[in-house]
């Protein structure tokens, strides 16, 4: 019963290959006489095989001389300005260049006019993301509350790479039988403070080597400063920013932008590196380079742009920004449907990190006020 099965198999394999030659066969004249809807697909693969045996040699560019049509290789000296048309020598290209002149200026212009719609495309690209509302910092990992902008609203501790909000950072910490514990310790994993330079080098070294972008970028603040045992070392600071702000940090790349528009440490003054880095800082986050970004347009003139980066900076909760905005609707540059929108989006971010526990840091010392 097997081998029959197995001379039935191979007959009909062997009909269907007599089938399919003859079907190859007869392809070219189903598709000239106009094949029926059931053939289409014969025809479609049909073309598409004889299109596949020439795209060799459609792929073969032939260079022409344009002013005496010699081919070959050699046809390689090119048009200085419009770069479409070839020539095999500098006499030809002489010769043919009163007859190509007007060909030679619609090629520019057509040229001229697709780079410059790349370009317009480019910048609306680049302002949709420039201008997008960056998503609110993560919250505080103790009381969960929005962590607030404001620098001294939180502290980054180097034992476990937490950023704790004011609020937290403020209030006692308890021990596991429910009391304070008296030393100054971390308010979440509960490690000591460090008590030497040698320790907060050691803490930062054991950090950065988890790609902890906080800590690297707070190393580059040492080496700025020459601060924590580091000595002071400019071209240092700007390198670990850069890992910084490679690894998410967006504050990184606005200190970046700040060397090159102000003091020049460690890199030449460069207006336009300046802008490159805060605006890369300020699409990460960073309220102070947004801020930058839109004094920079108000200063050029440009109050639309100056306003919509001013109201990114007031949603993110920089008052200075809405102080900007009222300083714009007083002179006339900003509606007054603009600053009540400011207010409004304020106002929503105030009640986002607002707390009973960071108000009392805040009334207790200013080294805690959060907004």
């Amino acid at each position: 019963m097997n081998i029959s099965n197995n001379n039935n198999n191979t007959t009909t394999t062997k009909a269907g290959v007599d089938s399919k030659i003859t079907q190859d066969t007869s392809k070219s004249d189903i598709c000239n006489e106009g094949a029926s809807k059931s053939n289409d697909d014969v025809c479609n693969v049909s073309d598409m095989l004889q299109n596949m045996s020439t795209a060799d040699k459609e792929d073969i560019a032939v260079s022409i001389c344009a002013n005496c049509g010699k081919e070959g290789d050699e046809i390689n000296n090119i048009c200085n300005k419009c770069k479409q048309v070839r020539y095999c020598n500098a006499a030809c290209k002489k010769k043919h260049r009163h007859k190509h002149k007007k060909d030679c200026e619609e090629l520019i212009r057509l040229a001229t006019e697709k780079h410059n719609e790349e370009l317009k495309l480019a910048a609306e690209l680049h302002d949709i993301e420039l201008f997008k509302q960056p998503p609110p910092k993560e919250d505080c990992p103790i009381c969960f509350l929005r962590m607030p902008t404001l620098a001294s609203g939180r502290r980054y501790y180097n034992c476990c790479g937490k950023v704790i909000c004011s609020g937290c950072c403020y209030a006692p910490v308890y021990d596991d039988q429910g009391n304070i514990v008296a030393e100054k310790v971390c308010p979440f994993c509960r490690t000591p403070w460090p008590s030497s330079d040698e320790e907060i080098v050691r803490r930062y070294k054991n950090r950065m080597k988890l790609n902890d972008a906080y800590a690297t970028y707070d190393l580059g603040c040492c080496y700025r400063d020459g601060d924590d045992g580091y000595p002071q070392d400019h071209t240092k600071a700007l390198e670990l920013w850069h890992r910084a702000g490679e690894l998410g940090y967006a504050k990184a790349y606005n200190d970046i932008g700040y060397a090159y528009n102000n003091n020049g440490e460690g890199v030449e003054v460069n207006k336009e590196k300046a802008i490159y880095y805060y605006e890369l800082a300020a699409i990460g986050g960073d309220v102070t380079a947004r801020s930058n970004l839109g004094i920079k347009e108000a200063k050029a003139g440009n109050e639309d742009r100056a306003l919509k980066h001013f109201m990114v900076a007031v949603r993110d909760g920089y008052v200075k920004s809405l102080e900007l905005i009222k300083a714009f609707y007083t002179n006339g540059h900003a509606t007054k449907d603009d600053y009540t929108r400011a207010l409004k989006v304020y106002q929503e971010y105030l009640g986002e990190i607002k707390s009973a526990q960071r108000d009392k840091a805040a009334a207790a010392d200013d080294q805690f006020r959060y907004f």
